[in-house]
Order: C-alpha cells, then structure tokens, then sequence
C-alpha cells in the first residue's frame, strides 16, 4: 500500500482526492494534532470518556483529532456479516479477513504514514507508560477493537499489526482498551495537561510508583498530614517523597522495584 501525499496549508492538512470533500465541515482535518483513529463495530461509542475534562477539553482546541471507521459498513451481504465461524471448528466467530483489509484499507489511506496500526488484543504486549509516552511522540494512532473470537490470523500477518494488551483478562471487545489506551497516551500530548511538570512525576514516569499526596485540611478524621509536607523544606521533602515511592513500590509491586534495582545496576 502506498502512502497517499499530504501537505498541510495553516492548521489544516490537505490530500489530493478523487472523491470531493466538502470545502467546509463541522471538524476539518487538523495538521501538527495527534490523529486518533479507530476501527470499531461500535462507532457511537466514542469519544465516550475522552470527550470529557482535559481530553475533551483539548478535542475541543484541536490539540487531537478522533475518527472512526464503522467495520459494519465493510461487511458482506444484505446483513453486512463482518464475521465467520472459526476454520477448524470451535466456538465462537472471528472476524473476516476481506472485511477487515478493506476496513484497514479505507483508514489508513486517511492517515500519517508513520501512525501505528494497533489491535487491542489479550494476547499482545502488555501497555504501559513508556508505550504511552512513545506513543504520544507519534502523528497518530490507528486503533482496531476485536470482537468475537477475534481476528483473522492472515490480517494481522498482512498489515504487521502490533498487538497490545491492557492485562492479563478478557474483555468483550476492544473498544474499552482503545479508550484506555488513548487516555494514557493524549494526556502527554503537550498543552493537554495544565502542568506539564505533574507527568514526570507520576506513577511509571520514573519505574516506581507514585508517593502518598495530600491536601487541605491538615488534620481529618484524626489523621494529619505529615509534617514533612508542612515543613516548607523541600529538600527533605524531596527525599521523603523518594522514600515513600521506593517503599511503595518495593512492597505492592515486586516486578517493578527488580526492574529499578537492574536498572539502577546497570547505571540506565
């Protein structure tokens, strides 16, 4: 598949088409904004969440653009079928690989050639916040939200797919985990997040875990902040929040404090 030509004139991007466009729609293209895109049998189910607080907020200012490709429209026959019985025989239904390539097809055409192609799937390596941050880096993101059985082996081999997993359990389709991993990603998209500075401090940014936060009012229930925190000493305040991340980190999440530990080995 070739990469069709884009060139962005303001904020707006433009691609020579054979099909014409409407000079004017509620949501022109955008250059320079993270293109979230997802094929989905659920189209009405987003932007869901992210069309609300900061995400929605930064929908609103153009800092991300969300589209969604309906796979039904795909389908084949008068009822749109997307899905046949597994070959081989089992339960269930997967996804047809025809309806799915021409899916892929249509949206990729509509998309930055360095965009991942993603399908949210049990099976694939586990998300997380350095996936997210590199993610973030990216133009956009192509989102392909399973249902059934699954997909068609020969897609996913066709197009090299990076599958991704949100965790060890089973959802009843992608479209969750595509929210999800969209969330995690924009909110480090620069301007999404009022003070920048709270991403590098956070929970994974440093591959510990984030320390206790407090606020007003300084005593509740009978249990009071502590006074570290109140001591206007930032030094030490520094070196208890450190303390209680590692602290943390060590007892809830052993996998994690081994990675630091090697990390911190290996002088990364």
């Amino acid at each position: 598949m070739t990469d069709t030509p884009q060139r962005a004139s303001g904020r707006k991007t433009i691609r020579p088409s054979l099909t014409p466009r409407e000079l004017m729609t509620e949501a022109p293209e955008l250059a320079r904004a993270f293109q979230a895109q997802v094929i989905t049998l659920l189209p009405d189910a987003f932007p869901g969440v992210l069309g609300h607080s900061l995400t929605g907020r930064a929908l609103q200012d153009g800092l991300w653009q969300l589209s969604t490709v309906s796979l039904r429209e795909f389908g084949e026959g008068r009822h749109r079928n997307v899905d046949d019985t597994p070959a081989g025989g089992g339960a269930g239904m997967v996804l047809r690989p025809d309806v799915m390539g021409q899916a892929i097809e249509h949206a990729r055409a509509r998309m930055p050639a360095r965009a991942p192609l993603i399908y949210l799937s049990p099976r694939g390596r586990r998300f997380d916040q350095q996936m997210a941050q590199r993610l973030a880096q990216e133009p956009g993101v192509t989102l392909i939200c399973g249902r059934f059985e699954g997909l068609d082996q020969r897609v996913i081999d066709h197009y090299q797919i990076i599958e991704v997993s949100l965790g060890d359990f089973v959802l009843t389709g992608g479209e969750i985990a595509a929210q999800m991993l969209l969330d995690a990603t924009i909110r480090l998209i620069p301007g999404v997040l009022g003070n920048a500075s709270s991403t590098e401090e956070e929970s994974f940014s440093n591959g510990l875990l984030e320390h206790p936060q407090y606020t007003r009012p300084a005593e509740w229930q009978g249990h009071r902040i502590p006074d570290v925190l109140l001591s206007g000493n930032h030094a030490a305040i520094e070196a208890w929040r450190r303390e209680q991340s590692e602290e943390i980190t060590r007892t809830r999440r052993p996998d994690l404090w081994a990675a630091h530990e090697e990390a911190k080995r290996s002088g990364k």
